[in-house]
Formats: structure tokens, C-alpha cells, sequence
């Protein structure tokens, strides 16, 4: 397939949309119109990207779950549950593995087998089985915005299901719910039906209804370089805006070392936004996600509090529009809801505490520096490889290593580039693989990473990502070795 970041034809787009729309019973009820009818209907305290610009202009960090469960009416037990006790700012509907996969007939039988047993027998909701008005269920039973969270490659009848049902923002693209998710997709193919996605997004702005659309900042959540997930998220994003998309939330994963963290926020919206004004995207409004630790968790919930306490730490000084928060059981498996209002009351007293303070470092504009220099470097040899198109120039990037993300599962990535921390628990590269750096900046990783072995009294090696893998959930940061 012959991919280039163009607008979709809207003939070819309405031909498609008949076909995605027959996917599933549900898709009939699916009538463009009269769903921007209902959008333009929601009070603005239901919407997305009217909290996120108010949260930006006021400089203050919301908090937002993941959460969700088969059966509609123990969501809706969840989500006002999360809203009130758990003091969320922004909700989630986070859909199950079977939708992920457009699996819908199993995921029907999840639904019936949860009903008959009493418990939840899928990993999150099925929307395109509840359908249309399975979904408004669920918007109107919360006075806070509703995002679907998911992971689904082709998430063409997902989107349409779940914006006719009035969810406001939706999460994914096809850089970041392909190089993690999957294994035998093709770049071209994600990025093809993310382009539906967005053309669909930029159909409801034309309408005057703006969603907000999030890329997946975190990845594979284990030693991400910043400027790899910066990379990722820039290119989603102007592949997103080319489809009319103008509202969009980039992410980042913390990584763990505060003065890198803040360093990545503050770059990734700035880097964001300089892209999109480069290619002549004016319109898009950006706002900042945080994910807290995606890695390994300690199993004792009084020390998964104290990471989580980090990651609210680094949201609230970098002043990240919204932060993603985790559970004290999240070495365990699905919270309790009462579990995830536990992790949401954690994060909001520290982003309260800390909403006042500025935080300023000498080494935070090194920092920042580097990875400024780090993703132009990847982003730009994108677009190189793409002669100018960055839909075919990321294709080709991913393939050659250029775009390479560490510990992913599909084939079609180089997985070459190596990452470790080094000594101050900063995320560095061990092994440069493909990716397009200058020598001084090869210089600067393994300048950082002797450090640390010169520490440690060991040589720089593979061990070194194997005990970083694992040291938080030790109760450490940097992954030394047993004396």
C-alpha cells in the first residue's frame, strides 16, 4: 500500500464509511448528523477539549483514571463512583481486548457470560457492541468529560460508534497502536485507518464539534527515550491535523528522573507545536498528557503510593494539562474502583500542593537542549525518507530503525536501539542502533552511561536494561547491581 499524508477524498471517505458502518449491527444506528446534533447539545462541562483549554490557560494539571468494565450498568457504577469519590477531573471508558481486535461477536459472549456470572469477564467496555445508545447511557450519567482509551489498530467503527454515543475525546493513532499492540501489521495499514479516524474527527470540527484526539504517548511504557515517544507523538499529531483534527493532546511516559520528566513535557508540547506551525497546521490546539509509571510496580500498595506520588510530583511542575494516574494495585492486576479513587485522591492532593511552584534547574535546560536536538534529528529524517510526505517517510523510518522503539513487539520494527539509565536515573542509549544522531550526541549517551558504569564497577551492557527493567519495582530507580 502506497500511503501519503493527504486529506482523504470525501467520496472515498463516505464509501468507506458504509463499509466500516456494516461491520457490526450496532453501526446502522450511526447517522452523522443527527450524532453532531447530539454533541452540540452536551452542556460544556461534558466536553473534552473545552476542559483541556480551560486547564491550559489556568496553568493547572486534571487527573483522569483508566477504568472500565463489561456491563453497562457496572460502568456507570465505576464512572460516577470515580467522579465523586475519586474526585476526577476527566473519566475514561477503557475498551476490552476483544474490541481491540474488531472481535465483536466474542465480545457479545463476554458481555452474556459477565451477566450470567455476576463479574466482569471482559478487560474493559465493548462500545461497539453496546452501541450508539448503549454509550449515551454512559455519557449522561456523569456531569465530567468521557475519553475511550484503548489500543485497537483498525479502530474505524470503535470512533464512529463512540462519537455518535457523545464521547468527546479518543486516544490512539497509528504509529502508537501499532509499534506496541501489534505484531504482523504493516505500518501502512494502521496509518491508513488512523487517517479514517481523523478525517471522521475533522468531519465533526467541520460541523463545529471538537473532539479531542490523543496519540499514545507511553509506547511500550519500558525505558522510552523521550525523543522516541516526542517523535511518535509529533508525526501523529500532523498526521492528525492534515485530516482536520484541531484539537490534540500529546503524551509522554514518566521515565523517572524528575529533571528529564519535566524536560520532556515542556519540550513535547513546545516541539508539538513547532511542527505544526512549520507545515502550516495554525488551527490545532495542543495540551500536554503525563502517564505515570507504566513499568513494574511494588506489589505493597504503601510503596505503589509513593510512585504514584512521583508521577503527580513531575505532572504538576512541568504543569502537564492532564495527568494519566495508576493504582496502588497495579502490581496486582484490574484495581477495585475503590483502589483506582485511591490513586486519583493521592495524585490530586500533590498536584494541588504543588500547582503554585515553578521549578527551574540548570540542568533542566541542558536537558531540554538534548532533546530538542534528539527528536528534530528522528522527526526530520522522516521526513527526509518520505521526500517530504511524513505518512510514507515514518513507514520507511520505523523499517530502517530511525523511528525505533524500544522492546516492541511488531516485526516491522527495527528494535536495534538499546536504552539504560545512567547514573542520575536519566533514560540514555546504550546502543544508537539506526537512529540518525550526530556524534556528539552518541557522544553525550555514552559519556552519561560510563558514568555509571565507572560507578557501579561494571562494564556498560545488556544487564544494565535488564536491572533497570526491573528496579522500581524493587524500590529503586537506577538498576544496580547486588554487592
Amino acid at each position: 500500500m502506497e500511503i501519503q499524508n493527504k486529506k482523504l477524498d470525501e467520496g472515498v471517505f463516505m464509501q468507506e464509511r458504509q463499509e466500516v458502518l456494516g461491520q457490526w449491527p450496532t453501526g446502522k444506528d450511526v447517522d452523522l448528523q443527527e450524532a453532531a446534533d447530539y454533541q452540540k447539545r452536551l452542556s460544556p462541562e461534558r466536553v473534552f477539549s473545552t476542559k483541556l483549554l480551560e486547564a491550559k490557560k489556568a496553568g493547572r494539571t486534571l487527573i483522569q483514571p483508566r477504568a472500565g468494565v463489561p456491563v453497562i450498568e457496572e460502568h456507570i457504577k465505576l464512572m460516577q463512583y470515580l467522579e465523586k469519590e475519586g474526585e476526577a477531573d476527566l473519566l475514561p471508558t477503557t475498551i476490552d481486548s476483544y474490541t481491540r481486535q474488531n472481535r465483536y461477536a466474542e465480545a457479545e459472549n463476554g458481555i452474556q457470560e459477565s451477566i450470567r456470572l455476576g463479574r466482569a469477564m471482559l478487560n474493559g467496555f465493548p462500545a461497539v457492541n453496546h452501541g450508539v445508545a448503549g454509550c449515551r447511557r454512559v455519557i449522561e450519567s456523569v456531569h465530567t468529560p468521557l475519553q475511550v482509551r484503548h489500543g485497537t489498530p483498525d479502530a474505524r467503527l470503535l470512533t464512529e460508534i463512540a462519537y455518535a454515543g457523545g464521547f468527546t475525546s479518543y486516544e490512539g493513532g497509528g504509529i502508537s497502536y501499532n509499534l506496541p499492540y501489534c505484531k504482523n501489521v504493516p505500518m501502512e495499514t494502521t496509518i491508513r485507518s488512523w487517517q479514517y479516524v481523523d478525517r471522521l474527527t475533522g468531519l465533526y470540527e467541520e460541523m463545529g464539534i471538537s473532539i479531542n484526539r490523543e496519540p499514545y504517548g507511553p509506547l511500550t511504557g519500558t525505558l522510552v527515550p523521550p525523543c522516541i515517544s516526542h517523535a511518535a507523538a509529533i508525526i501523529e499529531a500532523l498526521l492528525a491535523a492534515e485530516q482536520g483534527v484541531r484539537n490534540i493532546t500529546v503524551g509522554y511516559g514518566q521515565c523517572g528522573n524528575i529533571v528529564q520528566d519535566i524536560a520532556a513535557i515542556r519540550t513535547l508540547e513546545e516541539l508539538t507545536e513547532e511542527y505544526l506551525h512549520k507545515y502550516g497546521y495554525d488551527q490545532v490546539v495542543v495540551t500536554t498528557v503525563l502517564h505515570q509509571w507504566m513499568g513494574g510496580f511494588p506489589a505493597d500498595e504503601a510503596k505503589a503510593f509513593g510512585v504514584i506520588s512521583t508521577g503527580s510530583l513531575i505532572a504538576a511542575l512541568s504543569k502537564a494539562t492532564k495527568v494519566i494516574v495508576k493504582s496502588p494495585h497495579e502490581a496486582i492486576g484490574i484495581p477495585t474502583m475503590e483502589a483506582n479513587a485511591q490513586g486519583l485522591r493521592c495524585t490530586k492532593q500533590v498536584v494541588n500542593m504543588m500547582a503554585d511552584q515553578i521549578f527551574q534547574n540548570s540542568h533542566l535546560d541542558e536537558e531540554m537542549e538534548i532533546i530538542r536536538r534528539e527528536t528534530r534529528c528522528i522527526v526530520d529524517k522522516c521526513f527526509e525518507l518520505g521526500k517530504g510526505d511524513i505518512a510514507l517517510g515514518v513507514c520507511r523510518g520505523v523499517v530502517a530503525g530511525v523511528l525505533d522503539v524500544p522492546f516492541a513487539p511488531c516485526r516491522y520494527n527495527a528494535g536495534q536501539m538499546l536504552p539504560c539509565r545512567d547514573n542520575e536515573g536519566a533514560i540514555r542509549i546504550l546502543n544508537m542502533g539506526n537512529l540518525p544522531f550526530p556524534q556528539d550526541l552518541k557522544d553525550f549517551h555514552a559519556a552519561r552511561i560510563a558514568e555509571r558504569a565507572k560507578y557501579e564497577k561494571r562494564a556498560p551492557s545488556f544487564q544494565m536494561v535488564i536491572d533497570d527493567v526491573y528496579a522500581i519495582g524493587k524500590g529503586r530507580l537506577v538498576g544496580r547491581p547486588r554487592n
